[in-house]
């Protein structure tokens, strides 16, 4: 089985995306998958022009001479896709976002009507990749994901795949820069990020009882905004 993992961070492997996903990768890799993880912003990839060629002139090959060839080809041979992404302003990065959109090459112009009578793309491919969703956010709360949840369910469908596991981390600046007191709480986070890799290998799907593991605070909101705010200010001070 093959799992890319497609990572949108613009801090690349210094982000707390790369935390999560580190983890993931290695639960994944025990179950047995051939594990890849793409750092997008080490790529080049250029905004869709939306001039329709990949889908007139050349069907299912971009103008843009970039990247995104080679990347299309790794999500076409993907058994599981994993798009891993910070939050920023409430969706996913500028980076992710122009790598979905260049991803529109990989479908046909034409229409259909899907099982619940909402037109959709053929897809050019007759392989069903499935897809997972990675993400973290600088908030406490779990509510700054309600923009991913809708945005990769709509994602899955206009793809005629599916999503079989979501791993939304609040408070996510806690990955990188835990008090010592948290060390051993963000231990067994990572152990359990393990397990979902694991998991969604095996299982092709993130258990209901794991995924509320995952999503457990790991201190309560006013000790996150006060930690955070306390950090703040010693940034600014020293500026």
């Amino acid at each position: 089985m093959k799992v890319t993992i497609f990572n949108g961070s613009p801090r690349g492997k210094k982000g707390n995306t790369h935390v999560m996903v580190k983890e993931f990768s290695k639960g994944a890799g025990q179950a047995g998958a051939e594990v890849e993880n793409v750092f997008l912003v080490k790529k080049k990839i250029r905004p869709c022009r939306g001039c329709f060629t990949c889908w007139i002139k050349t069907p299912g090959k971009c103008i843009i001479k970039d990247d995104m060839a080679e990347l299309i080809q790794k999500f076409g041979e993907s058994d599981i896709v994993v798009f891993a992404t910070p939050v920023y302003v409430d969706n996913v990065t500028g980076i992710m976002k122009n790598f979905m959109d260049r991803l529109i090459a990989g479908l046909d112009p034409h229409f259909e009507k899907d099982e619940g009578g909402e037109c959709v793309h053929i897809s050019r491919s007759e392989k069903q990749t499935k897809l997972v969703v990675i993400s973290n956010c600088g908030f406490p709360e779990q509510s700054h994901f309600q923009v991913l949840e809708l945005l990769f369910k709509r994602v899955a469908r206009n793809m005629r795949s599916e999503v079989i596991g979501e791993i939304y981390r609040s408070g996510g600046g806690i990955l990188r820069e835990a008090p010592l007191i948290l060390k051993p709480v963000i231990s067994k986070y990572k152990k359990l990020l393990q397990t979902a890799g694991m998991e969604i290998v095996e299982k092709q799907r993130l258990s209901e009882e794991t995924r509320l593991r995952l999503e457990k605070p790991f201190i309560s909101d006013e000790q996150y905004i006060a930690a955070a705010n306390e950090r703040f200010d010693a940034l600014l001070a020293n500026v």
